[in-house]
Order: C-alpha cells, then sequence, then structure tokens
C-alpha cells in the first residue's frame, strides 16, 4: 500500500534533508502522471488561468473553479497531498470570506489546505485559517495576483529593504500558523537565508537550490505552453510539438484517406446479403 504523503511527512523531509517536489496540475491525466512519478504534492494552481485558459494573468479565476479542477486531481492522485490556491478575490476582503472560501475548497474539492499570496498583512488570516483546521502554505515574493500592483513580473528582495521584508514576513507567517512558505522569483542566495531561518519547509520556483522543495507548472516543465517561458523553467520535454506533430499527422492522413484503415473499422459478416435487403 502506498503510503499516503501529508504535511507533517513533508515537515519530517525537511528535517532529514531530504528534498520536496511539487508539481501544478489541472486534471485527472496530470495528477495521475505526477503521482506515478512520485511527485510529494501537487498544487492545483491560479495559473490555470494562464495555461489551461488562456488568460493573461490569474486575475480572472474564482474559487469553484479551483474546487472543479481539484476534484479531478484528487481522484488522479489520491496518495498525494493536494493543495488548492486560493484565487484572487477569495480571501482579500474579510478574514471571515476567506476562511468560508478555504473551507469549501477543502469539502468540495478535497484539498488537504490551501495556498494564498501575500506577505506579513496575510498574518492574521493565516492565523483564522490554522485554527479553522486549514492547513496553510504562504506564498512570498513575486505574487502574480498583485501583477497591476508590482507593474510586471519582477525579481523580489534585491535591496536591503526588501530582502528584509522577505524574511519578516516569512518569519510572521510562520508564527501565525503557516505550514510551509513558497517562494518565488527571489534571489537563491536569499532564499537559503530565509530556508534557514525557518522551522517549517520552504518550495522555491525560480528561489534557487537552496530551498527544500522545488515547484514547477507541468505544462511548462513538459513543453506543453508556449506563449511565455519564465527563467527559471526547465523543460523537460517537448510534448506541446510532438502532439501537434501527431495532430497533424492525424489531419494528412484523414483528408488523404489513409485514415480510417480497414485495422480501425468494423466488419459486417454478411455483408453482400445484408446491405442489398436496405433502403
Amino acid at each position: 500500500m502506498t503510503e499516503k504523503k501529508t504535511w507533517p511527512r513533508m515537515q519530517e523531509m525537511k528535517e532529514a534533508g531530504e528534498k520536496i517536489v511539487m508539481i501544478t496540475a489541472y486534471d485527472y491525466a496530470s495528477a495521475t502522471m505526477a503521482q506515478n512519478a512520485g511527485v510529494d504534492f501537487i498544487l492545483v494552481g491560479d495559473s490555470l488561468g494562464n495555461v489551461v485558459q488562456g488568460c493573461d494573468n490569474t486575475l480572472p479565476v474564482t474559487v469553484d473553479e479551483i474546487i472543479y479542477h481539484s476534484k479531478m486531481v484528487r481522484r488522479g492522485a489520491p496518495d498525494t497531498c493536494v493543495v488548492g490556491d486560493m484565487p484572487f478575490g477569495s480571501y482579500e476582503v474579510t478574514i471571515e470570506e476567506g476562511v468560508r472560501n478555504a473551507i469549501r475548497m477543502m469539502k468540495e474539492g478535497g484539498c488537504d489546505g490551501v495556498k494564498l499570496e501575500g506577505g506579513i498583512e496575510r498574518a492574521p488570516l493565516i492565523k483564522a485559517l490554522t485554527e479553522a483546521s486549514v492547513p496553510v502554505m504562504a506564498h512570498i515574493g513575486m505574487t502574480p495576483q498583485k501583477i497591476a500592483q508590482m507593474g510586471g513580473f519582477k525579481v523580489q528582495g534585491k535591496s536591503v529593504e526588501a530582502a528584509q521584508k522577505l524574511i519578516d514576513a516569512a518569519k510572521e507567517l510562520e508564527a501565525a500558523g503557516a505550514v510551509q512558505v513558497l517562494m518565488e522569483c527571489v534571489p537563491a542566495p536569499l532564499a537559503t537565508k530565509i530556508t534557514e531561518s525557518l522551522h517549517v519547509p520552504t518550495i522555491g520556483i525560480g528561489a534557487g537550490a537552496g530551498c527544500d522543495g522545488q515547484v514547477l507548472v507541468w505544462y511548462d516543465l513538459a513543453g506543453m505552453y508556449d506563449k511565455f517561458c519564465p527563467k527559471f523553467v526547465k523543460k523537460y520535454a517537448e510534448a506541446g510539438k510532438m502532439i501537434t506533430n501527431a495532430m497533424a499527422e492525424y489531419v494528412s492522413e484523414v483528408k488523404g484517406g489513409q485514415f480510417p484503415d480497414d485495422a480501425h473499422s468494423f466488419a459486417l459478416k454478411n455483408a453482400d446479403e445484408i446491405l442489398p435487403r436496405l433502403y
């Protein structure tokens, strides 16, 4: 029987120096592949707005959409820890609304916890979620939901003041109850220092090898999304090109009459007797 991946298990991994692997996935097929590959946990990210829905940013994604995709991921990866991304507008207005939406994501979507973006200002919400038995992954650094405020996708923590702000935020969010801290687009030496200063695991995306674990969007690592490729993405395959070529071959064979052939069709016994009787 496969051991279910849990938050306490990943805490043990940090303490043992064992790296944690996270993938962002959005449906049954990708979740099944991720679990079979040995991924520790899956983030149902609001990045689905980009790679699944074709939006320019993550802002249009809703709680209902995260729940919808989480259900598929849960069915595909029953033994993997699944984290639901709290989308823009689902937790900023009031703490009560944030707790209500997070509970929905766990009850209806089957998530094992939630991820939310922000710095020290999110500490009260994380405390409330923790008290409501909702495990929280905090997300600091470059936070895509603040794309308009930040003026674009930019590396964070490049000055003394900005770096100290990230360190303070990480410690404050851990104290509030966050079980993990994700850092995005943070200089590697700074991310390493933050990792060393925290008891809980850190997950990096564009934050260097000093984090306790790493996360990539599966569409990116498999070469399935060509609209934008961040510097921190390593493409482990060119699945998009391979699938496009397969589709093009299918188009060519249908138009040329090669498909379907006899091997991919069903025969009719006694066709010479049956067909003439039809009208």
